[in-house]
């Protein structure tokens, strides 16, 4: 386990003459900073992590991310317009680790690290609370044919600043380290500067977001490498050794230039505003990002929400022949009775209506079936660890066919299909699953999408839906050059 803490420190602050144009015409800078100096004489000797947080109109977290400017190049974001949109960057505490335990350490560093704040603004609002990052890989260990990791099993990030909006409200928050009350005048101008240069600068900060990713080249045809593992899959559900295996497909592009993601997400916010926009940038050449329509689990106030996503259909359909295919109604099944199974083993009631819905996503259309329980006292990241990977990115039975993944993908999933999300200081969590996604490195562009195999299914029918995902996501980030499908 690897455990590693960065703290940017702000520059000495000059004293101000007069007090700087106010962000928000109900606070002055010098409220602000009576309220941060009174909370710290009262809690002078705790030991903990410093936070104060301001509120703000007109801000937008997806276009003023890169506005969020701290030493560590870490940066984030939960993009879920018209719901809660979320950016953060800077590394304040973080934690990597792999292994077995990965889940219970991640919530077991999360409920430190959180008990640990501060808060000098304890009267913010559910969306300003101060929250742990969280992303993993899909498998707890890289696997033994990769010469190095693409992502650590886990990361956990308390992040130096968080922007944050829900409705017409927005909220920035800081995170720091302070001994003396003026490292707290410190941090406070600190949070009023920022504050002034996003109020300043939201108007056009995504103007010049219009132009596409041109200049790409694609490696052969992924059909080719993609066959063999489909037939040997097809072998395993129809000879019954496993109810059902998701086999996914990698394509690579280069790119002429290093991929900047917010373009990109600010696109797929237009194209797939029911799914759940999302990015992970550990630094500038390792980004990590997609739209996801899959909730693996949502706890507000001790409720549990999760999401069984199985079935797909493409532009044009309406869903009808979703709700009539056999093949799809029996893979969706295997999802729903797998969660509603494992929720019960943890010891819950879920609850779940008895037919599927449609869900349209963009060009996608799925079968979808929302699970919901209450949490009974369950720690977020013990239901995550019960849940993931479901059915829907996996297989049946889960162990057996986690193991014929690692032998027959030929590439290490990374956080393709893990979750991704955060946890807050009230114990509320979000976790997408992350699909419909890219990671980019430097100039390289890696797309996944896979299958659901069951006993019936149709190896043309299953190139096909892969085919059609890769293509969608093409579309969606106006690769159009890049031949994806035949």
């Amino acid at each position: 386990m690897k455990t590693h803490t960065f703290e940017q420190h702000p520059p000495p602050a000059a004293r101000m003459t007069a007090a700087p144009t106010t962000p928000d015409a109900a606070i002055r800078f010098s409220d602000l900073l009576d309220q941060a100096l009174t909370f710290w004489r009262e809690r002078q000797g705790e030991d903990g992590v410093f936070s104060l947080a301001l509120p703000l109109r007109g801000v937008d977290p997806l276009h003023q991310l890169p506005l969020l400017s701290a030493a560590d190049p870490f940066r984030f974001l939960w993009d879920g317009a018209p719901g809660l949109s979320l950016a953060a960057a800077g590394r304040c505490h973080h934690l990597d680790l792999a292994g077995p335990r990965r889940f219970e350490l991640a919530q077991r560093f999360s409920d430190t690290t959180l008990a640990r704040i501060l808060d000098a603004t304890p009267e913010a609002p559910a969306q300003a609370r101060s929250r742990i990052l969280l992303a993993f890989s899909f498998f707890e260990h890289c696997s033994e044919q990769q010469p190095r990791p693409t992502m650590p099993s886990v990361q956990a990030v308390l992040p130096r600043w968080q922007l944050s909006r829900h409705g017409r409200q927005g909220w920035l928050r800081l995170h720091g380290t302070v001994s003396q009350g003026a490292d707290v005048r410190c941090l406070t101008e600190t949070l009023w500067q920022m504050a002034r240069r996003l109020e300043q600068c939201h108007n056009g900060a995504h103007a010049q977001w219009t132009t596409a990713i041109s200049g790409t080249t694609a490696p052969g045809p992924w059909q080719d490498r993609y066959a063999s593992t489909l037939r040997r899959g097809l072998d395993l559900v129809n000879e019954g050794e496993l109810h059902k295996l998701v086999l996914a497909v990698r394509q690579s592009i280069q790119l002429q230039t290093p991929l900047d993601p917010l373009p990109l997400l600010h696109r797929l916010r237009q194209q797939q505003a029911g799914s759940c926009r999302f990015l992970w940038q550990r630094d500038c050449d390792d980004t990590f990002f997609g739209a996801s329509p899959e909730r693996l689990l949502c706890l507000r106030s001790g409720q549990l929400r999760s999401d069984a996503l199985a079935g797909t259909a493409g532009k044009g359909d309406r869903g009808e022949a979703l709700l009539r295919s056999d093949k799809d109604r029996r893979e969706h099944e295997l999802v729903v009775q797998a969660i509603t199974d494992h929720l019960r083993a943890q010891g819950l009631s879920p609850r779940r209506p008895r037919r599927p819905q449609l869900a349209r996503h963009g060009q996608l259309v799925h079968l979808h079936t929302p699970i919901t329980a209450a949490a009974g006292g369950q720690t977020p990241l013990t239901l995550a660890g019960a849940l993931h990977p479901t059915p829907a990115v996996a297989g049946l039975p889960r162990r057996e066919a986690i193991s014929w993944l690692r032998n027959l993908e030929p590439f290490e999933r990374g956080g393709y299909a893990a979750p991704i999300g955060w946890i807050d200081t009230a114990g509320d969590a979000d976790l997408r699953v992350a699909i419909r996604c890219g990671h980019a490195r430097g100039c390289q562009l890696d797309l996944t999408a896979g299958a659901g195999l069951v006993r019936g299914s149709v190896a043309e029918r299953e190139l096909q839906e892969v085919g059609l995902k890769l293509t969608v996501l093409a579309d969606q980030l106006d690769l159009q050059a890049v031949p994806l499908a035949t």
